[in-house]
């Protein structure tokens, strides 16, 4: 992997797309993990100051914060922090038999909803952080951090995103960090996955490139069923045709 060549390429992308909106510059929501990161950095890169990492601490440790501090020191890029906690409950409150996915998806779509109104007030775009693996698999929430104007990561896989961290100087502590988006306590990526990202990582680029992929036979046919169920979160909302005669 060129990693020089490849962030290159995604900042003048990210750059361009920036353009193109009639847009000033980029939104990112900062969670402290290493795929924000690398998108906060690329889009620096891109487009210099005219980039707000957004920090929206709800229920979360606070190690999440201080590790989204730590990014944005490391790059000394500008940040606004805005508490959710207040919000969310007032939102969970209005319904009080969701479940805990219920929850987390709603906590997701509030964040969403925080960074387009920062978006919208600078005109800027706002750059989702969601890897090659995670939008295969829909691992994402829909209209919650899948509600992105675009996404610089979006094709490279887990492994890739970390290479390029360490190219980017992001520092260790972030890269090793362990995947969460922070929905509830104890929540990890991998133990909603029921997968690695190092098999995941495998099987998404063994079927992209249709070779058979080096992983268990359950692992695989996992990662095939959430393909299939999450199909929906990657098109747009289908238009029923109307029968006029």
């Amino acid at each position: 992997m060129n990693a020089e060549r490849i962030a290159q390429s995604i900042s003048d992308w990210i750059a361009r797309k920036v353009h193109e909106a009639g847009a000033r510059g980029v939104v990112v929501g900062l969670s402290g993990g290493v795929d924000s990161a690398v998108v906060l950095a690329l889009s620096q890169r891109a487009v210099g100051s005219s980039v707000l990492g957004v920090i929206m601490p709800c229920g979360n440790s606070d190690a999440d914060a201080q590790d989204a501090l730590l990014v944005a020191g490391t790059l000394s890029a500008g940040t606004i922090t805005v508490p959710l906690d207040k919000a969310y409950r007032v939102l969970t409150e209005a319904v009080p038999d969701a479940t805990r996915t219920a929850c987390g998806n709603l906590k997701a779509r509030l964040r969403m909803a925080i960074l387009y109104a920062h978006a919208n007030s600078l005109n800027y775009i706002v750059a989702g952080t969601g890897n090659r693996c995670e939008l295969a698999v829909g691992y994402f929430t829909k209209y919650g951090d899948g509600g992105v104007d675009i996404l610089p990561i979006g094709g490279l896989v887990k492994s890739e995103v970390r290479q390029l961290a360490r190219h980017l100087g992001i520092p260790p502590r972030i890269i090793n960090r362990t995947p969460t988006a922070g929905l509830w306590p104890g929540q990890t990526d991998e133990g909603e996955l029921g997968i690695t990202y190092d098999v995941l990582d495998e099987i998404v680029e063994a079927l992209d490139n249709e070779r058979q992929p080096r992983a268990p036979a359950d692992a695989l046919a996992r990662v095939k069923a959430l393909m299939t169920t999450s199909e929906h979160k990657r098109a747009l909302p289908p238009i029923c045709p109307v029968i006029r005669r």
